[in-house]
């Protein structure tokens, strides 16, 4: 059974339904409802800021694209489709990110409903809060629930595998070898939430001191998601350099003599807790997809793994410079 046929569509023709239905579906009642229209309530109940109509729809589109990114990317990409478990993660995001995004839209506009002015819009206390949140954990439940069909598809060569050796550098002889890897939902979920951060920061209804908490908090989100978002790695007779994000910056570097081997290994975002850097007893993992990663066991047993392009050609170059170092040692 070939679930990409139909997980795909479902996933893409919820996505575009979300999105119009948070936009379209309240344009009957727009002359029922203040302009502007209060969107934001304080904690004693009573709403304490207000905004168009457009501008508010506009945000919820937006802030639905940041969460639908990830799990449609990885959905159309088809890495999420091969085990069940990513497969099972990213429906549920879909699912209860969509029906949250209505929740709090449907949410707003019956509050506004009928009133002339947004300061008398109605009050939304702890219990709405919780059925929103409640709606949208069981829409995720059932997103889990349904994406359960279709069984895992390993490759057939997982696991680890020593690299193919390289033949012996010549006297003098230098060599260097670079690779990247892009996680193309992070980009998408960094510009995104920087996008929002600069409306938040500029939006004239909201308090100031609202949008600066908001604006600086979904800055911070966009700075973390675009340092995360890709990895470049080089080897050369120095060691180990691994650069981050789009600017490549920062920079860990690993000497050579801190190196004992290196070996390919396939792992996944649910093997290692997740993406980005991953710490673990024993281990540290650079998790921009899963796949392929390059995995280096420094001399006192611990390792760090990097998800990363060509891994074995870097692997093999590695354990040749380890081998000459070794020989000069000797």
């Amino acid at each position: 059974m070939n679930v990409r046929r139909w997980y795909i569509p479902i996933a893409v023709g919820w996505t575009v339904l979300v999105a119009v239905l948070v936009v379209v579906a309240p344009v009957p009642l727009l002359d029922r409802l203040p302009d502007p229209l209060a969107i934001h309530w304080g904690l004693s109940g009573r709403p304490d800021g207000a905004s168009p109509y457009w501008l508010n729809a506009l945000v919820m589109v937006l802030l639905w694209l940041v969460i639908a990114g990830l799990p449609l990317y990885r959905l159309i990409r088809g890495d999420a489709l091969r085990r069940r478990h990513d497969r099972r993660w990213m429906c549920a995001v879909l699912a209860g990110g969509g029906v949250f995004v209505l929740a709090l839209q449907t949410m707003t506009i019956l509050a506004n409903l009928d009133r002339t002015d947004w300061r008398d819009a109605a009050p939304v206390g702890p219990g709405t809060l919780l059925a929103v949140f409640g709606v949208s954990a069981l829409a995720g439940a059932i997103g889990w629930a349904l994406a359960r069909p279709g069984p895992d598809e390993e490759p057939p060569a997982s696991g680890r595998r020593p690299p193919r050796p390289l033949r012996t550098l010549r006297s003098g002889e230098r060599a260097v070898w670079v690779s990247s890897a892009t996680a193309g939902w992070a980009v998408t979920a960094g510009s995104g939430l920087l996008l929002l951060a600069v409306l938040l920061g500029v939006l004239p209804p909201l308090e100031t001191e609202h949008r600066i908490v908001l604006a600086v908090s979904t800055g911070v989100s966009a700075v973390a998601a675009l340092a995360l978002s890709g990895v470049r790695v080089q080897v050369n007779a120095r060691g180990l350099a691994v650069a981050f994000g789009p600017l490549r910056w920062p920079v860990r570097r690993i000497p050579l003599d801190r190196i004992d081997r290196a070996f390919v290994d396939r792992r996944w975002p649910a093997d290692v807790g997740g993406w980005g850097y991953r710490v673990r007893p024993g281990s540290s993992t650079v998790m921009i997809r899963g796949g392929e990663c390059l995995v280096v066991r420094y001399g006192s047993g611990r390792e760090l793994a990097i998800s990363v392009d060509d891994a074995e050609r870097g692997a093999a170059l590695l354990n040749s410079l380890v081998a000459e170092r070794d020989n000069d040692r000797s």
